[in-house]
């Protein structure tokens, strides 16, 4: 004798779930999702614009940037040495990993107001293969990239030194510093012979 299976029971949708709405969410999760990727696409415009990465820096309460291509390291400030006889802007010697290197404080160069107590405590490392520096930084905000036609020309009301070092400023305020005239611009090298 066989047994006797009891008839299948029509599979239902679960309570509260009717089977078209369910379909209908997933078709629609789907089209949502198609959606999200395309907008997390960049833009062939966005894309195609020319961009420079630079290093952002926050120096005397100003936000600053100089291009990654010049920056070799950031370094913690430690044992500045003030060097006697030097222009205001050199700031001093540091010992890097036994490389002697001259730090330069753009505030004093720039010939920035003070405005209260800054903490100095980062030095970024300027190269070019030929001439090595470092300059203070109060903090490291980070690398970022800037598009180029978002920044303008130095402003008419800066003048003197600074302008000669500036690249740029963007619409949000930051300065883009030209890092290759700050590393082959004369005035910065300290030549004095003893004779």
């Amino acid at each position: 004798m066989k047994p006797v299976m009891p008839p299948e029971k029509p599979k239902r949708a679960r309570p509260g779930k009717p089977a078209a709405k369910s379909m209908a969410t997933d078709a629609g999760n789907a089209i949502l999702l198609e959606r999200a990727r395309l907008l997390a696409q960049p833009t062939e415009e966005a894309a195609a614009a020319p961009a420079i990465e630079v290093v952002a820096l926050v120096l005397a309460y100003e936000t600053y940037a100089i291009e990654t291509a010049y920056v070799r390291e950031v370094y913690p400030l430690k044992d500045l040495t003030p060097l006697p006889c030097t222009p205001d802007f050199v700031a001093g010697i540091v010992n890097v990993r036994g490389q002697v290197m001259s730090v330069i404080d753009l505030k004093q160069l720039f010939e920035l107001p003070a405005k209260g107590l800054t903490d100095l405590n980062k030095i970024v490392i300027l190269s070019d293969g030929t001439m090595e520096f470092g300059i203070l930084a109060d903090s490291i905000l980070g690398v970022r990239n800037i598009p180029l036609h978002e920044i303008e020309s130095g402003l008419p009301t800066l003048s003197g030194v600074r302008q000669d070092y500036l690249k740029g400023i963007t619409a949000e305020g930051v300065v883009v510093l030209d890092a290759a005239q700050l590393l082959h611009n004369e005035n910065i090298v300290v030549h004095e012979e003893v004779t």
